[in-house]
């Protein structure tokens, strides 16, 4: 048995890594669906194109930022112990590179593509390594200082806060600095819908994210004999519950109801290890709730663009995710214990803070220096003939 151990762990590891890169063509397909027809291609192409410039910049640099490992050794040492550490990397990577893909649904439909290739590569290369460090990997002694201040570390098993929030909120400053879409709030106080083209696509995307994540989750554990079953149904009870309250408070509105489960996954994530399954339960249901209602509010109170909802979705309900854990994991409400109300506030600020000023820096300079945003005319035309030289079907979009 300790002879199967490594190539059974490197096994376990490489399927997780295998569901969640699946989860990145869910990224893909809700991105589709939910964006205008005009813009289709540009959102399938930047899914895949900001992953392959994810992996580039995690294996330079980013993945040495986090956990000090270099991958400039001979082959036969990246080999050892069935190649686990190169498998590993491949796992991790695949959160890091929701990053970008999380930013991508909310700056849809009138981002310029190259300097938000450019985005990715700092934010995968050293603004997210940098907190995935420090939550993961004990890095600057934040950890230590969190546990001597409140009893214990700040916990976040499969990334609520480490992958969830930091995108939510760096997407929220990429958003802002955009602006809105053409004509989507008028003067006059009106408003454009813009609505979803195709509802089967978000569906599929929401479909194909929801059963990637629990490769997400349960994985999360990394090595064979860390697997737990608590993990996976507290992700199932989550799932259940931010579905029924985002039907019930979106009144049956399709979109709510395929996000309502990618919230209450999204906010369990931080605390899947040590809640009880109905502390899940509450914790998904919250998570629609938060959605709904502020995903209604941005768009329609506050007038912030954000088409696919990224910010409350990823950023505020991953956030929830990470003070949940600190309520929900306490042995009085059922949990395993082992975390603290104070650490999770702490880690969970700590992580929005870094993220709001780390998206500040890099989309500011980019806006500063070459501009985010496409031309009027460009964005009139579409991403995808303006970009891509061709829409999402071309065989009848010919002029005879």
């Amino acid at each position: 048995m300790d002879q199967l151990k490594p190539g059974t762990d490197a096994l376990f590891i490489l399927l997780g890594a295998i569901m969640v890169l699946a989860m990145h063509s869910g990224f893909a397909f809700l991105e589709l669906g939910t964006v205008r027809k005009k813009n289709e291609v540009n959102a399938l192409v930047k899914i895949l194109v900001d992953f392959a410039v994810s992996t580039i910049a995690y294996f330079f640099v980013g993945y040495a930022v986090a956990y000090g490992t270099s991958f400039f050794v001979g082959a036969e040492t990246l080999a050892a112990k069935n190649g686990y550490e190169l498998v590993k990397f491949f796992f991790l990577l695949t959160f890091a590179a929701a990053i970008p893909a999380i930013v991508s649904g909310g700056i849809a439909e009138r981002a310029r593509f190259g300097p938000q290739l450019a985005a990715t590569a700092v934010l995968v290369g050293l603004v997210y390594p940098v907190f995935e460090g420090i939550a993961w990997n004990q890095r600057f002694g934040v950890q230590a200082w969190i546990k001597n201040l409140t009893g214990a570390e700040f916990h976040d098993f499969a990334g609520s806060v480490v992958v969830h929030a930091v995108g939510g909120w760096v997407g929220l400053v990429a958003v802002l600095l955009l602006g809105a879409r053409a004509n989507r709030y008028r003067k006059d106080g009106a408003m454009s819908a813009h609505p979803p083209s195709s509802i089967p696509f978000l569906a599929l995307g929401a479909w194909v994210l929801t059963v990637g994540w629990f490769g997400f989750n349960v994985m999360s554990a990394q090595t064979i004999d860390k697997i737990s079953g608590l993990v996976a149904v507290n992700s199932l009870m989550a799932m259940a519950g931010g579905t029924l309250v985002a039907v019930v408070l979106g009144r049956n509105d399709p979109g709510f109801a395929h996000n309502g489960p990618l919230a209450g996954l999204v906010a369990v994530c931080a605390g899947s290890d040590v809640m009880h399954p109905l502390g899940a339960l509450v914790t998904g249901g919250v998570a629609g709730a938060i959605f709904v209602a502020l995903f209604t509010l941005t768009q329609n109170r506050w007038k912030i663009d954000d088409v696919l909802g990224v910010w409350p979705l990823h950023g505020l309900c991953g956030a929830w995710g990470g003070v949940a854990c600190g309520i929900f994991g306490l042995p009085a409400l059922g949990g395993l214990g082992g975390v603290t109300f104070g650490a999770q506030i702490i880690g969970t600020l700590i992580g929005v803070a870094w993220a709001l000023a780390a998206g500040a820096l890099v989309y500011g300079s980019l806006k500063a220096s070459v501009g985010l945003r496409l031309t009027a005319e460009q964005e009139y035309d579409g991403a995808d003939l303006s970009i891509h030289k061709i829409g999402a079907t071309p065989d009848r979009e010919v002029s005879w």
